[in-house]
């Protein structure tokens, strides 16, 4: 029997040099495999020195296990590339009416300009947006490293083919901003100097017309589009050259964010004639079962400690209760509490290197208090706080110096919750506000906290936006800009034996020593004359 052919490409896509170049189509089995990033292990690790197996539990921080959703993200990635390029095959006259537009945009300099060639529009697009911590801009990053970011074409024309773009979101929405971060992105990818041709000298709308032609740029992520949510100008004006990207340019936009910039995309994004063409992703914590059981059961294996321990339902259940569902949350806490056993046990050999659930509490309530509120939140499902919260980025730093600290050799000697703050000194930070966060972490850096109020309130006068990591880099700022005025010592009195016997400090000291006032003593001295006598002269 005759087995049939292998199926390669469809015949909208063949002869499409855009799309001849870009990898072959996958099936999901395929896709899941080019996605996985497992950390590298063998089982004789265990046996290795403390000081060697730290360094092997930090390969945990760069895993990449996809799930489903991953999976699937890059499936639909596949198709809006493809699908965008069907309508710009440089080998088709529709190619020619789209250089055509594009000059007469250019000449226009609006990309509003009525053109003479109107051609056929494939692009389409979707939004990623989801709960903090999913693992949205990792995902992303994962799905466009299976393909080349350039292309360079010589046969039948020369040019340089994007085939991705990603930038982040502006935080105050602006258009000229952005426009910025196009050009010099592409700078640095082909070695142009669009930036010194396209923007001195330009307005906006002349940079936008430039940026929507270059390139045959296949697809545009914006990510931390929840930057916009605070922008009070220029944000819906940013929205709208997105949606002409895709309705007039045919360029597909990947919006990338949280739940916060739901309203904004409802609001502006869903105009784009094509915007749900290929739905939108929404991302949510996983909930407990048979696809959270699946995914700790992925990482769980990986262990360096020197007894293995099995999944128990009670350790579970520790490990989703304290991270609510957040595979980045639940991966850290994993690694960060081996790198504790394995620290201790390289202080005190006699401790046993088995994970408890006392161990996991333990490890996050040290070492995940400046995502706590976060947390409590969404154990108690509060919405309103959870609309205000953006991302990990601090967690992840934070992550970084518990690994550098760890991999450094300062161990913990005990497995006990260190030293926290005094009531006095937290009380500013119990209602898990902003601002009531970013004066606890400055309280941990040892800024003294009427000084952290005030950092945080300058921060916040320049920018009532609320965002915690665009207030941190104000209060970063004031500290560079005017470091705290260290007091000047007072000078250290001089000793009386030092001072002449008719000083008058050492006379009013030595009439104090007596139990007698100033004045009297001063007058037993001769200093000061008696009041008759001063009355007789």
């Amino acid at each position: 029997m005759k087995m049939p052919e292998a199926v390669t490409t469809l015949p909208e896509y063949a002869g499409n040099p855009f799309i001849a170049s870009l990898p072959d189509l996958m099936p999901q089995k395929g896709i899941y495999a080019e996605l996985l990033a497992e950390p590298a292990f063998h089982e004789k690790e265990r046996n290795y020195p403390s000081y060697l197996r730290k360094h092997c539990i930090a390969r945990l921080d760069k895993c990449f296990l996809p799930q489903a959703r991953q999976v699937d993200l890059a499936d639909r990635f596949a198709l809006l590339l493809r699908q965008g390029y069907i309508g710009r095959n440089p080998l088709k006259h529709d190619y020619l009416k789209h250089l055509q537009n594009g000059f007469e945009r250019i000449e226009g300099r609006s990309l509003d300009v009525k053109v003479s060639q109107p051609v056929e529009n494939t692009a389409s697009s979707f939004a990623l947006l989801g709960c903090p911590g999913v693992g949205k801009t990792l995902s992303v990053n994962r799905t466009l490293g299976l393909y080349p970011q350039t292309i360079r074409h010589d046969k039948p024309f020369s040019l340089v083919q994007i085939v991705w773009l990603r930038l982040e979101a502006p935080a105050l929405g602006s258009l000229k901003q952005l426009c910025l971060d196009f050009f010099e992105a592409i700078d640095t990818l082909i070695d142009t100097d669009y930036v010194k041709r396209y923007t001195i000298g330009a307005s906006v709308e002349q940079m936008l017309v430039h940026m929507a032609h270059l390139h045959a740029l296949g697809v545009l992520v914006i990510d931390e589009i929840q930057n916009l949510r605070g922008a009070k100008v220029g944000a819906e004006q940013l929205m709208k050259f997105l949606v002409k990207l895709v309705n007039t340019i045919g360029v597909p936009v990947i919006p990338v964010g949280t739940f916060g910039a739901l309203p904004l995309l409802q609001r502006s994004f869903s105009h784009a004639r094509r915007s749900t063409g290929l739905g939108s992703l929404l991302w949510d914590r996983m909930e407990p079962g048979p696809v959270w059981d699946q995914f700790v059961k992925k990482f769980w294996k990986f262990q360096w400690t020197k007894l293995y321990t099995e999944i128990s339902n009670e350790l579970n259940a520790t490990l989703y209760d304290e991270s609510q569902g957040i595979a980045d949350l639940a991966v850290k806490l994993f690694m960060l509490a081996q790198l504790r056993l394995v620290s201790i046990s390289e202080m005190r050999a006699s401790v046993s290197e088995t994970l408890t659930s006392k161990l996991l509490r333990t490890v996050a309530k040290e070492e995940f208090a400046i995502v706590a509120p976060m947390i409590e939140a969404l154990r108690v499902n509060d919405k309103e706080y959870l609309a205000k919260c953006d991302d990990l980025r601090a967690l992840s730093d934070h992550v970084g110096l518990v690994l550098g600290r760890a991999l450094g050799g300062q161990a913990q000697e005990s497995s006990q919750p260190s030293a926290q703050p005094t009531s006095d000194t937290v009380q500013d930070t119990s209602n898990g506000s902003t601002d009531a966060l970013l004066i606890s972490s400055l309280l941990t850096l040892g800024v003294a906290q009427d000084v952290a109020r005030k950092l945080v309130d300058e921060a916040l006068a320049k920018d009532p936006s609320g965002d915690p990591l665009v207030l941190m880099t104000h209060v970063a700022k004031i500290l560079t800009a005017s470091p705290p005025k260290q007091k000047k010592p007072k000078p250290t009195p001089q000793q009386n034996e030092q001072r002449p016997a008719n000083d008058l400090r050492v006379l009013v000291q030595a009439g104090r020593d007596n139990k007698q006032s100033a004045y009297a003593a001063l007058l037993e001295a001769g200093v000061v004359r008696p009041p008759m006598l001063d009355f007789a002269a």
